[in-house]
């Protein structure tokens, strides 16, 4: 008898997030849509729909447009029905968001860092939750969170961020025992990747992407038929700790030669012993001999990395995020002619470079979006 129950609410659930899903990929749709795109009877399209009608997160907005018969109702996600948190655990500043179900960041708050690590950095995470949860913003029903570093997504663990200082952190345990609600934990450069796919525009639901975030440290994110692929321990993408000069310059994780000591904004900065990014780029955009090879150069070694990838993966669309895309048109350049290079002509000639159109905010809405890819329960009251 449990059984028969279990099983029923799961098909029940199942169906729910079905149909909820089919509205969340369409600005408006109408039942009879539904029950066409998810195959499911008109009858529990009608009984989803009038559940979610009376839970505030679906809303009738007019009628559309007759195919002979009576205008079909549409109906839309209510967009602010319900709230997320999201995270980005930059290397030199924190974000956080509230996010609507569409994506709208609608309150959002910085803190910079300054060395913070290890206790420091866990509070400055929990200062800006705080901050968050005051604002008049409700209901927030998830807090999604992208950090640098490898992490245990299915634990909510953060295994290792060498700049945080941070080794086999439960910080999404920690989150969710000291705000009660639902916590996932994610690679920032994963979290990016998810964000530019969900929100970035004209991806289709079912692609194949690879998202390379070129920030103070390097990642990759890779989606497969739309589903991130994190691999068997979670560090699928992690590009930046794969060693590209033999007897290179010491990387923050312990080896030398690192595809992030040479290929990085902070890598860059370095070379050219400037104060910061802005200096590094206003050098460049004046011209500047030395800028311009280490900027090349930078993008030359990304290039060779990025050709591995495509040989490995045979992903035809390739993302580019991060400080470093703001070097524009040579730099973009220098990575498309090492990456073409790099790889057999008839895998590359296909391969589609672009530049990423959310900047930070793709580890903010893709760490958000990511609370509900798997798994619409947080939306919705216990008693459901």
């Amino acid at each position: 008898m449990t059984t028969k129950k279990a099983t029923h609410q799961q098909t029940k659930q199942h169906n729910r997030d079905l149909v909820l899903r089919t509205i969340f990929a369409n600005e408006t749709i109408s039942r009879a849509e539904v029950a066409r795109v998810t195959r499911l009877t008109r009858t529990t399209v009608s009984d989803v729909v009038n559940g979610l009608l009376s839970e505030g997160l679906v809303e009738e907005v007019g009628r559309g447009e007759s195919l002979g018969g009576k205008s079909p109702i549409l109906l839309s996600v209510v967009a602010d029905s319900r709230y997320l948190i999201g995270l980005n655990l930059a290397q030199d500043k924190f974000t956080g968001a509230i996010v609507n179900l569409r994506g709208e960041i609608k309150e959002m708050v910085e803190a910079p860092v300054h060395d913070e690590d290890g206790e420091n950095a866990l509070n400055l995470v929990y200062q800006m939750i705080d901050q968050l949860m005051k604002r008049k913003i409700k209901p927030i029903v998830g807090i999604g969170v992208g950090t640098p570093g490898l992490v245990n997504t299915r634990e909510g663990v953060v295994v290792n961020a060498v700049n945080l200082e941070w080794r086999d952190l439960p910080l999404g345990q920690l989150l969710e025992k000291k705000y009660k609600i639902p916590v996932r934990v994610l690679n920032d450069s994963q979290a990016a990747a998810i964000g530019e796919f969900v929100y970035g525009g004209g991806h289709a639901p079912d692609e194949n992407m690879v998202v390379v975030n070129v920030i103070h440290g390097i990642g990759a994110g890779i989606l497969i038929n739309g589903r991130l692929f994190q691999g068997d321990g979670g560090g699928a993408g992690e590009i930046g700790h794969v060693v590209v000069q033999e007897n290179g310059e010491l990387c923050r994780c312990g080896k030398r030669g690192c595809l992030e000591t040479v290929a990085s904004a902070r890598a860059v900065v370095k070379r050219l012993k400037a104060a910061s990014l802005a200096e590094a780029l206003s050098a460049f955009g004046a011209g500047n001999a030395a800028a311009s090879e280490v900027i090349e150069s930078a993008g030359r070694y990304l290039g060779l990395s990025l050709a591995n990838l495509i040989a490995t993966l045979n992903i035809q669309k390739i993302v580019l995020t991060g400080d470093m895309t703001r070097f524009g048109e040579k730099w973009l350049n220098a990575v498309c002619d090492s990456m073409q290079a790099g790889v057999f002509s008839r895998i590359s000639e296909s391969v589609k470079l672009e530049i990423g159109r959310l900047d930070y905010r793709a580890c903010i809405l893709g760490a958000s979006a990511f609370l509900l890819l798997d798994d619409y329960s947080l939306l919705f009251n216990e008693e459901n």
